[in-house]
């Protein structure tokens, strides 16, 4: 018999073969019928998959959200693809997971066909529904790897006995059954059937272009993407708040306000034109006096560094698919041959700062009462990520970090680390970001570094975040096993915008291995070298995704101290144009940023225009106000106007234009 330990304690004895289900069903009906899971000793498993040895078992009901959900979205995909296939034979599958909303299929159409279009969407929906309404049960069998590769070599698909071909050797191969007349290869697990999904709980949402494996040497797949709830009630809030996202789009309001545009002749960098560019300087500026107040030194260090220099890091064995690799020779300037040689020596486009700082650290002798050393850079970095990753200013290949790496004695870390929070913290506020998530990523399999090294540096976050008082469920504290980098567990900070959305953004990271590799050390107070731990952090993270996020949640309606324009003087009638002048030219002296509009225009037609340019205050002047010395302000997003004297509306709009810091 195997003894099986729930979760209030009690043990219950079953014999090899029962399942979760069965357990469920004994203790009672309405157990059985809630339950739509387990996690036997904490791993998440079908509820019909039999038991194997004595374990710890948790039964999963919709309760537990987040298991729920990621069941629902698994199950979703997979009967997307088996909709499709029912629906255009020929077509072949490849894999599609779960996503942070919802789920994806990767398709090889019949060549006949070519690709899906958003118009086959509604009738691949329709048999998504009639697939659930069947309510096929969905069963989990183990294959011998040659049996799997022999199926699908002779199904004809191409793309699964490859990736059945090369998974680990002695890893176990596991497919799902739907029904008794489609299956799919997955690790699961997966609901008892697909009658457990609500079947208006989903929406197939858009279809784009994927490589196989995303290497863009591979094949074209057709990607449809869908977005999977419990229930109907989720998925309206859900597509609720995608509307709003979509009248919130950076891309669309970056071009709207003119601030930047991005072009293929510049993959993943960003142009910025003038309007964009004043919000990243007025960002930067409040960061900048930040930093001084918080004891920061700011430096600037190379774009370029030799590839030994990356090695020594680290980097060039860890990170060098990321990188853009430069030869470093004078390129051949003759027609014939070609451009660099096979034997150049290759140097490497910046991905990050740390390296660099490390060097400066190394600059003369540093003594333990030279520490905490705080060294700023805003520092510009090149990632090579894939053309097809990148997305608006959310995700480029050229990007500004508000990089910064604290060097500091172990007795100092704590401290450190809990003033960094503070710090955070206020500037996220002074942002328009009071609500935030705090969690700590814990060591991945791959790693530099001893257990032991991890075990001080992980519970030196956690210590330095309880310092604060933020390891509470208020401030969304979690832990995330392998989700540190490889050299250094660090804290997230994930922050939640206006319609509800959460962004990870800022970052602390406790290294000890950086310092070793490039020989880093202070001397102590015993007179001896030691190493100083090295914090990496962010607050912003880059610039261009910061700005991009600010946008958005704001929807273009940012704070006066950041708006590009933040008053648009605007004429009735042509006899106010040189009154209008004047206030423009008063207003500037100020330091506000104003422009003038005399166009010959009626004043709706400048009101209208200007509000969708998301211009905080308008002053309307016609010859009364010329007269009178007034002028009619119309805030956005405000109805009516208000009258004021010039002095009046000066005095007003330069106290509410200085940025949180100032006031």
């Amino acid at each position: 018999m195997l003894k099986i330990t729930l979760p209030d304690g009690s043990v219950r004895e079953v014999a090899p073969g029962t399942t979760p289900a069965d357990i469920a069903a004994a203790i009672g009906p309405g157990l059985a019928k809630a339950a739509i899971a387990a996690r036997i000793d904490g791993e998440l498993r079908d509820i019909t998959r039999p038991l194997e040895a004595d374990a710890a078992l948790a039964l999963v009901t919709a309760k537990d959200e987040a298991d729920a959900l990621e069941l629902a979205r698994h199950d979703f995909a997979h009967l997307l693809a088996e909709a499709v296939q029912e629906l255009f034979p020929g077509t072949q599958i490849t894999f599609g997971p779960a996503t942070e909303d919802g789920f994806y299929y990767d398709f090889a159409p019949d060549p006949k066909r070519g690709p899906f279009t958003e118009e086959d969407l509604p009738v691949i929906e329709e048999k998504m529904r009639e697939l659930i309404r069947a309510d096929k049960p969905l069963r989990r069998e183990v294959w011998r790897r040659e049996d799997l590769i022999a199926r699908w070599q002779a199904e004809g698909e191409t793309f699964k006995a490859q990736w059945a071909a090369e998974l680990p050797e002695g890893e176990e191969l596991t497919v799902y059954w739907s029904g008794n007349d489609w299956l799919d290869m997955c690790r699961g697990p997966h609901l008892a059937s697909t009658g457990k999904l609500d079947p208006q709980a989903f929406k197939l949402t858009r279809v784009s272009g994927a490589y196989w494996r995303g290497d863009q040497k591979n094949a074209m797949l057709s990607r449809i993407y869908g977005t999977g709830w419990l229930n109907r009630k989720q998925l309206d809030a859900h597509l609720h708040m995608l509307e709003e996202a979509g009248k919130r789009d950076h891309r669309k309001l970056g071009a709207e306000m003119d601030l930047f545009h991005l072009q293929a002749e510049a993959h993943g960098s960003v142009f910025w034109h003038a309007k964009g560019y004043i919000i990243w300087r007025q960002l930067e500026s409040y960061l900048r006096r930040r930093l001084d107040a918080a004891g920061y030194q700011e430096v600037k260090t190379p774009q370029i560094m030799d590839a030994r220099q990356w090695e020594q890091s680290g980097h060039w064995g860890k990170y060098r698919e990321n990188m853009f690799v430069i030869p470093d020779e004078v390129p051949n300037t003759e027609d014939e041959g070609p451009v660099v040689s096979h034997d150049a020596a290759w140097m490497a486009l910046k991905p990050m700062n740390c390296p660099a700082h490390v060097l400066i650290f190394r600059q003369g002798i540093k003594s333990y009462r030279d520490l905490p050393l705080r060294m700023a850079e805003m520092g510009c970095c090149h990632r090579n990520e894939p053309h097809g990753a990148l997305h608006g200013l959310m995700r480029v290949r050229q990007f500004t970090q508000d990089d910064a790496h604290i060097f500091c004695r172990e007795d100092q870390l704590v401290s450190e680390v809990a003033q960094f929070c503070d710090l955070l913290d206020v500037v996220y506020k002074d942002l328009g970001f009071a609500d935030y998530a705090i969690k700590l990523a814990l060591r991945p399999e791959k790693r530099f570094g001893t257990d032991e090294m991890w075990d001080w540096s992980e519970q030196s976050l956690r210590d330095a975040v309880a310092a604060t008082g933020r390891n509470t469920a208020e401030w969304g504290w979690e832990e995330l096993p392998g989700e540190g980098a490889f050299y250094a567990p660090k804290l997230e900070f994930h922050l939640t915008d206006a319609i509800g959305r959460t962004w990870q953004v800022g970052t602390i990271q406790t290294d000890t291995v950086l310092p070793e590799r490039l020989d880093a050390s202070y001397v102590g107070e015993d007179g001896e070298r030691h190493r100083p731990v090295m914090l990496h952090r962010a607050i912003l993270g880059s610039y261009e995704r910061f700005i991009g996020i600010l946008i958005e949640h704001y929807a273009g309606k940012f704070p006066l101290w950041l708006a590009p324009v933040q008053a648009v003087v605007a004429t009735i009638v042509s006899d106010a144009d040189p009154y209008a002048q004047e206030v423009v030219e008063k207003l500037r002296a100020a330091g506000i940023r104003t422009e003038a509009d005399v166009r010959n225009e009626k004043i709706n037609y400048k009101v209208r225009e200007h509000s969708l340019a998301k211009v905080p205050n308008l002053l309307v002047v016609g010859r009364r106000e010329a007269e009178e010395g007034t002028v009619a302000l119309r805030e956005l997003g405000k109805e009516g106007q208000s009258v004021l004297s010039l002095d009046d509306i000066i005095a007003r709009l330069a106290k509410e234009a200085l940025a949180p810091d100032m006031r």
